[in-house]
């Protein structure tokens, strides 16, 4: 029997997919294969944060799976909302990518190299904050368009630069495009960047060959980093679109998060780091994320897990004011 795997149908996304069905298909030893679905966000040319951000792609994708079309879903996790979604559950988050930004410039340049005035590219609120923050000196341009698009904006001299996911570049063979890679210490990135999420259908986690699956590609420390970036995401009540940076790093002995909220014109920003021990947050957070009642919802997570974890961040900024420093909701 065949794994349908439901994905958007541009190029990165079924790269992210192709690589989780052939994960499943090598840990299960039967096939897999893609099931397109058009997404509006995939077809609007409205920049990302007019048409919502949060959810533009997902919506589409949960409501073909809920459908019956498809076993699976594989998410870009940075793009999906934090509120869970009714009769669908996250059921594994594999090996998550390098979350980094990184510059793709003309020339090989770096991004203090750029001249006053370079015009640098980007669809989000976040990275335009960071990018007037760090040089308000240069030209921030508001860009949509798939990677190989934004990459043509530099190559044909429209752009000085485009700031992309690490992630996505290598996923799709193209990071011979980058330049500079940004410290995420300095520049965290959109939270649960760099990660997939796989979501079914909650009633399929009763069949063994879907829990088998999942489980099989599902990556511990990949989920508790991710779930703790976007756990600061949900207290904040802020979407993807959100000028919100957060990036958690685990070690074998802990975890250390630090999140960051912007104003959009990058004249301000708010910042706080906060660790706890790795052993703690896995003997009070479920390893496998269908067994997680917290996992990608805004309730209130206990003491103990990487959702509080999160959320005492989100707590710690909103207290310094975050709320009135950036547009969250």
């Amino acid at each position: 029997m065949t794994f349908l795997v439901g994905t958007r149908g541009s190029a990165l996304a079924t790269a992210q997919a192709g690589d989780v069905a052939r994960w499943i298909a090598k840990a299960t030893g039967e096939p897999a294969e893609l099931v397109l679905v058009t997404t509006h966000g995939d077809v609007s040319r409205e920049s990302l944060a007019s048409l919502g951000g949060t959810g533009v792609f997902a919506t589409a994708l949960r409501e073909f799976l809920l459908e019956g079309n498809c076993d699976l879903v594989v998410h870009s996790m940075k793009d999906l909302p934090t509120a869970p979604a009714p009769g669908l559950s996250i059921a594994a988050v594999p090996r998550r990518e390098d979350a980094r930004d990184a510059l793709c410039a003309r020339d090989g340049l770096t991004l203090d190299e750029l001249p006053r005035g370079a015009r640098v590219g980007t669809g989000s609120p976040r990275r335009q904050a960071q990018l007037r923050r760090r040089r308000p000196d240069i030209e921030v341009v508001d860009v949509r368009g798939n990677v190989d698009t934004r990459l043509g904006l530099v190559t044909s001299g429209r752009l000085d630069a485009v700031i992309l996911a690490v992630a996505g570049l290598v996923r799709l063979g193209r990071d011979e495009h980058i330049t500079e890679r940004f410290d995420l210490d300095d520049w965290p990135t959109a939270p649960a960047q760099g990660a997939l999420a796989v979501e079914v259908r909650t009633s399929s986690l009763h069949d063994p060959r879907i829990r088998a699956a999942v489980a099989a590609i599902h990556d511990t420390d990949s989920a508790l980093a991710a779930e703790t970036e976007r756990s600061v995401l949900a207290r904040l009540d802020a979407g993807c679109a959100a000028p919100v940076g957060a990036h958690a790093s685990v070690s074998a002995d802990g975890i250390t998060a630090t999140a960051a909220v912007y104003a959009l014109d990058g004249s301000e920003a708010l910042s706080l780091t906060r660790s706890a021990e790795r052993a703690a947050l896995l003997a009070g957070s479920a390893t496998d994320p269908a067994d997680d009642p917290y996992y990608g919802t805004s309730t209130t997570p206990p003491a103990g897990t990487a959702h509080h974890l999160g959320a005492s961040i989100a707590e710690a900024l909103l207290d310094s004011g975050a709320a009135a420093l950036a547009p969250l909701g």
